[in-house]
């Protein structure tokens, strides 16, 4: 066992080494996920019942994100770094570890029981349009899931450990145990209990998620037990800081209650396309945003408390560029080939053709917000490595506002404007088909997270990047090329189309597939001709074999 665990314990210098590495462990999790939403897409399809499922989320979503984020990684880590003796674990440590997991452990439980017993109450915000039936399975399954903030919970305070001993492959791997779960819960459940299996998988996939990491912090000689003497003053400290970003990303998770409320009121299966599309286009995200973001914080927190601010600049504007550089292309592709992506992906049993127009739209337009939701998490994560939460905060807090209102604002518009209404469903080919008012709710979340981005982008050229060139230049260029990419797809779509046809899978993926390479193909092209820095780094880091890099061990410096 610890073989393998020194085998994935790597310190990667290079940005994209590790950015590369984390996508890769990624890439497996989204797999396993895309698996489940098509597992769940094919036997379930978009209805009433599948939209009492994804509301039955959000109030353990909303607990795990206000607590959990109260011991979240980035706030534990250098408390006990600063209580180590180098990579030796200290009695203080210990300590401090096991004070925060009695505390944490014991807020989580009383939280969820209160959440419990609160249910009842709690739905006429979650779902006040659904009918009593519904209202009930939704109280019923979110009661199941309430053990997975728990569980999450402490499985996020494991891997607090594995990231202090560097064991990526390992904190990588919860993921794929919680899909796993839920795929079973699709599988093998649904079959038996009906809906309720499928919350049964979540709270499955949420232990195997935890016992995981439980299983790595045993073998780094720091786990966590229950303490009768709390030393509140380090806990008290931790919550102060964390508390701000908190707030932010609780805000972010009340948006999205108000939203599947407000698609509670429209047609049967709403929630479930609004879902469904909100997965498929945080693939590229996890992939290449939180990637980029997780892999450059570590050293952005040493440039700027050790004072190598011309450091922490460059490390940032690398991170910047290089997010831009992959999700451009992504959002064009997204754009043109999203038909053959969901049909490929879902589009199997009772998820119907309908269906997938209507999810392919509503993917179009969460995808016009991709490189803002990466930027984001990169640019926020500068705050975070100076020390500072009040910045995300306030911007978070007034995006998330932002966001409630101009969903009910473009309900009401979609519904009294017929012209209005005609637009949309015109430019996005879906005239014909019932239910497109839930195209407003990701058109309110992408706007909202596209000005989200702007006031961070905003924030931090004046805080930490006044009078410095930033991102123009990658921006441009990356544009530039992914103008080319959507154009030579587009065009090969219709080439093939009439070739492979439009009515088996193995048509559907071929067009896609062959389409999609082309215009990746003029793509780097065009990027090379301009010689992009990043297609140029990307080539060397390529060239040089990431996955083989060194073994040495954790250094306490870098978290």
């Amino acid at each position: 066992m610890e073989k393998i665990l020194k085998i994935f314990s790597k310190d990667f210098g290079n940005l994209n080494q590790a950015a590369l590495l984390l996508g890769s462990f990624t890439l497996l999790s989204q797999i396993l996920a895309l698996f489940r939403d098509r597992s769940i897409a094919h036997f379930i399809g978009p209805s009433a019942e599948l939209d009492a499922y994804y509301a039955a989320f959000r109030v353990p979503d909303l607990i795990f994100i206000s607590i959990a984020s109260l011991a979240s990684i980035t706030v534990l880590i250098p408390f006990i770094v600063a209580k180590m003796q180098g990579n030796e674990v200290t009695p203080l440590a210990k300590k401090f570890l096991n004070d925060v997991f009695t505390l944490f452990f014991i807020t989580l439980i009383v939280v969820a029981i209160l959440a419990f017993f609160l249910m009842p109450h709690l739905i006429f915000f979650i779902a006040p349009g659904f009918s009593k039936a519904m209202q009930m399975k939704v109280i019923f399954m979110s009661r199941i899931m309430l053990l997975s903030p728990i569980l999450m919970g402490l499985s996020n305070l494991f891997g607090t450990i594995t990231q202090l001993f560097r064991k990526f492959f390992i904190f990588s791997l919860s993921p794929v145990f919680y899909n796993i779960g839920i795929i079973l819960g699709v599988l093998v459940l649904y079959p038996i209990f009906g809906i309720y299996g499928l919350a049964i998988g979540v709270a499955f996939g949420a232990l195997m998620h935890m016992l995981i990491q439980v299983i790595a912090a045993f073998t780094c000689g720091l786990s966590p037990r229950f303490s009768f003497s709390i030393d509140f003053k380090d806990i008290k400290k931790a919550i102060l800081i964390s508390f701000p970003r908190t707030l932010g990303l609780a805000m972010n998770s009340i948006s999205l209650i108000v939203i599947i409320a407000l698609a509670s009121f429209l047609k049967s299966g709403s929630i479930s396309i609004f879902n469904f599309s909100y997965n498929l286009q945080t693939v590229p995200l996890n992939i290449i945003g939180v990637s980029y973001a997780v892999a450059a914080f570590p050293t952005l927190a040493r440039s700027y408390t050790s004072g190598k601010i011309a450091e922490f600049k460059n490390h940032l504007k690398l991170a910047a560029r290089q997010i831009i550089f992959w999700s451009l292309p992504v959002t064009f592709l997204f754009i043109v080939l999203r038909a053959q992506i969901v049909r490929v992906v879902l589009g199997s049993g009772a998820f119907s053709w309908e269906n997938t127009r209507l999810v392919a739209a509503s993917l179009a337009i969460f995808s016009f917000s991709i490189l803002a939701q990466a930027m984001i998490g990169l640019l926020s994560r500068s705050y975070y490595a100076s020390g500072s939460t009040r910045q995300p905060l306030i911007v978070n807090f007034i995006c998330s506002i932002f966001i409630m209102f101009l969903a009910s604002l473009l309900l009401h518009f979609f519904n009294i404007f017929p012209t209005f209404r005609y637009f949309i469903e015109s430019l996005l080919k879906v005239t014909d088909i019932p239910g497109t008012a839930i195209l407003m709710l990701p058109l309110a979340y992408s706007i909202g997270t596209i000005l989200n981005f702007i006031l961070h982008w905003i924030f931090v050229k004046r805080d930490f990047m006044r009078d410095e060139p930033f991102i123009a230049k990658s921006f441009f260029q990356s544009l530039g090329a992914s103008f080319f990419i959507g154009f030579v797809a587009y065009l090969s779509l219709n080439v093939l189309s009439p070739v492979f046809g439009t009515t088996t899978f193995m048509g559907v993926f071929l067009q896609g597939f062959i389409s999609g390479i082309l215009g990746i193909f003029a793509g780097i092209l065009t990027l090379y001709l301009l010689k992009n820095e990043e297609l140029f780094d990307l080539i060397k880091t390529l060239k040089t074999k990431f996955w083989r890099a060194k073994v040495i061990a954790p250094s306490q410096e870098v978290l």
